[in-house]
């Protein structure tokens, strides 16, 4: 049986055209355009995951990922084009899965709920699947799936300060301080030369599936691999 996706989208082209790419891909979507429309919907529908626009009438997206995780542990997805709420989008406060910044992809979209989905998937013993990326403190190393990725300590550091917060979007300043102990003034570029090879290494290893993602004009954030 298909997933069944609640897309929550009040502009018009951009929710039928995002549906139109979930149907394409088997999911089944039911796109409502009215936040006060949401909870009803939801009870009715039990979807596997909502897709939810932060802007909406009536009813704005944070008040209802606010009242969804009252009632339910569905996957959230927020749609925003506010980049500067991503904090609280993700945060502990309302408790969303991921997010996607406007204006995106519809192919991205597909792809991130497939992920999500994937992530939260529970296997049949009711246990989390182990994760296949591996942090070992005392050796400073990194494994994925049992072999050991070669990491300078600049790219462990970074690797394992992002793994211990996923998806939490850290900026430039926030992994400086967290990888240089003796506060060495360090450029924006330094930082992105560090991880442009550490997400290099890491697409190798995992055979291009992208686990630490750029977030445009915000940083970067380690996306929990499947």
């Amino acid at each position: 049986m298909a997933a069944k996706i609640l897309l929550v989208e009040d502009e018009e082209m951009l929710g039928q055209t995002l549906a139109a790419y979930l149907r394409k891909d088997a999911f089944d979507v039911e796109l409502i355009s009215d936040g006060a429309e949401v909870m009803a919907a939801f009870k009715q529908a039990q979807p596997a995951l909502v897709l939810l626009d932060l802007m909406l009438p009536n009813v704005d997206g944070i008040t209802l990922c606010r009242e969804l995780r009252q009632i339910s542990q569905v996957p959230i997805i927020m749609l925003t084009a506010r980049v500067d709420e991503v904090d609280r989008l993700l945060g502990l406060e309302i408790g969303a899965d991921d997010y996607v910044c406007k204006p995106y992809s519809p192919r991205e979209v597909v792809a991130r709920v497939k992920a999500v989905l994937r992530r939260t998937a529970i296997t049949a013993d009711n246990t989390v699947a182990p994760s296949p990326l591996e942090i070992d403190e005392q050796a400073m190393e990194a494994r994925w799936k049992g072999q050991a990725l070669d990491l300078t300590v600049v790219e462990f550091r970074l690797l394992r300060t992002m793994v211990q917060e996923p998806r939490r979007v850290f900026s430039r300043e926030q992994l400086m301080s967290k990888i240089y102990n003796d506060h060495r003034v360090v450029n924006d570029r330094t930082i992105d030369s560090h991880i442009t090879k550490l997400r290099r290494k890491l697409n190798q290893a995992c055979e291009g599936m992208e686990i630490v993602r750029s977030v445009y004009g915000a940083g970067y954030k380690f996306d929990p691999p499947l």
